[in-house]
């Protein structure tokens, strides 16, 4: 299966990345293909109304697009700041086009460097998913005391060896919602002429 992870940290050598890596790793063993895509590295501009008519700025978003549409999964994993998923990751959500995320499943994975990590999950889940018919799926990772988690080949200690297991669980049920969603998405039943915006 193709899943693409999205990396919502601003910074280029993060912990978000460390853990999407991880994550990948874990899938490649599984012999799926992952797209990575950095939002650190991408440089996504912000909203504007000019989306329409200057073609060279958001050549950038147009890339994202054609990469995303050939995901059947996504995992999108946001650090925490200041309680909060950054900006950056909010403003790709809001540019995401629901005709290349829409109606597939996506797994959110919060990083925190110390015992935080949920309030980013409830953030995403009130907003991160309207318009972009991202359909999350109903349980989460929250990876905490990130600096010195997921940085070896063997846990640390008990509770990571849990947290790794609950990664494997959760990527499993990932790639069934995968399959299972690539059936509503080719059944016919999707409008998005009438019905682009959510309630």
């Amino acid at each position: 299966m193709n899943v693409a992870i999205v990396t919502g940290s601003h910074r280029k050598q993060s912990n978000s990345r460390n853990v999407a890596n991880y994550i990948a790793r874990q899938l490649q063993q599984k012999d799926h293909f992952v797209d990575t895509l950095e939002l650190a590295e991408i440089n996504l501009p912000l909203w504007d109304e000019d989306m329409e008519t200057n073609e060279q700025k958001w050549s950038v978003l147009k890339t994202c697009h054609e990469r995303l549409s050939k995901a059947e999964a996504l995992i999108i994993v946001t650090p925490e700041w200041n309680g909060m998923a950054p900006p950056m990751l909010k403003n790709f959500l809001l540019l995401c086009e629901a005709e290349y995320v829409g109606h597939k499943p996506a797994l959110l994975v919060s990083v925190s460097s110390g015992m935080g990590g949920a309030y980013p999950i409830h953030e995403l889940r009130s907003s991160g998913y309207k318009n972009n018919h991202i359909c999350y799926l109903p349980d989460h990772i929250i990876v905490r005391y990130a600096n010195d988690t997921l940085s070896s080949p063997l846990p640390a200690d008990d509770h990571e060896q849990l947290l790794r297991a609950r990664i494997d669980y959760q990527l499993n049920l990932l790639l069934q919602y995968g399959a299972a969603l690539s059936q509503v998405r080719a059944s016919g039943a999707i409008d998005f002429e009438q019905f682009r915006y959510g309630m």
